[in-house]
């Protein structure tokens, strides 16, 4: 997948039966430092980040990182970014590839870090609008999430 200008990734998601999704990653181009990483509702770039539109948030929680409780689906923390690459892999009991999935909507790798909620920048809390927050990339998940899908 690419975005606008030099940022490049591949963003796997596998999920077994009904268990927790796997996240695999490797981003390019981004700059070093951590970086808001999200599922957005839309899986529309028509007119870049913002046709993504906020968090996937079905639910209508509070914004939240990965731990905790309470959270957004879409939801999935920071990555981090050295020597302009980002590279992950972690697990994820919230976003599924089945029921109230994640398929067909976008991932975000934001310019800024995520505050997780817990202060310091009221934007992440309102959610909107978040189309300043956007790095160069937004990725459709669409192709990615149904080649990889779910596995019974």
């Amino acid at each position: 997948m690419k975005g606008t200008g030099e940022v490049q990734d591949v963003v796997q998601f596998h999920q077994e039966g009904h268990g927790p999704v796997t996240v695999t990653g490797t981003i390019t181009g981004l700059t070093d430092g951590k970086h808001g990483f999200h599922i957005h509702a839309y899986g529309d770039n028509t007119n870049g980040c913002i046709s993504a539109g906020p968090h996937f948030n079905p639910g209508n929680e509070t914004h939240g990182g990965p731990e905790d409780e309470v959270r957004h689906i879409g939801d999935l923390g920071n990555i981090t970014s050295a020597n302009g690459e980002a590279k992950f892999e972690f697990t994820d009991s919230v976003i599924s590839l089945c029921g109230e999935h994640i398929i067909g909507r976008t991932v975000v790798v934001h310019e800024k870090e995520d505050d997780l909620g817990k202060g310091g920048n009221d934007d992440w809390q309102r959610q909107w609008p978040l189309g300043m927050w956007c790095n160069r990339t937004c990725s459709v998940t669409l192709l990615y999430v149904k080649a990889l899908g779910f596995v019974a």
